[in-house]
């Protein structure tokens, strides 16, 4: 990926690093102001369930280009513990820890493409691609 940022991921001042990051490289590539809102919650939501879950990871944010078009893309990984059931773990309102049930069903929601793999005890890999609207 073109225009890359790697943010490795232990702590909630590190989600933070990750969707300041993430919103100003969508920012270079011309993102409206609530793209960068819905880019930014999207990282959140993701390295958060990095130190929540798997306690380290990392954030990857690329610009990426296809068809005459501009994206961002977001690879979030981590060595954790897995996700053993991954429909579940998408559904709305499905928390594995009492929370909202927000993170991984709302990333969904906000970016236009959505994948995660994951393996018990490997860990998990989250990739997430937005692109520009243009007017």
């Amino acid at each position: 990926m073109a225009g890359e940022v790697r943010i490795p991921i232990r702590t909630d001042a590190d989600v933070v690093t990750a969707r300041r990051q993430g919103r100003e490289l969508a920012a270079q590539a011309g993102f409206s102001a609530t793209e960068l809102t819905i880019i930014a919650t999207a990282i959140s939501e993701i390295a958060r369930n990095i130190v929540m879950f798997a306690e380290r990871g990392e954030v990857l944010v690329g610009l990426v280009g296809e068809n005459r078009r501009q994206g961002v893309t977001v690879v979030a990984r981590d060595a954790g513990p897995g996700i053993p059931d991954l429909e579940q773990a998408v559904r709305d309102g499905y928390s594995g820890y009492g929370g909202m049930g927000l993170g991984l069903p709302g990333s969904r929601r906000l970016m236009d493409e959505f994948e995660i793999s994951s393996e018990v005890d490997k860990g998990t890999t989250v990739t997430m691609t937005k692109w520009r609207r243009d007017a």
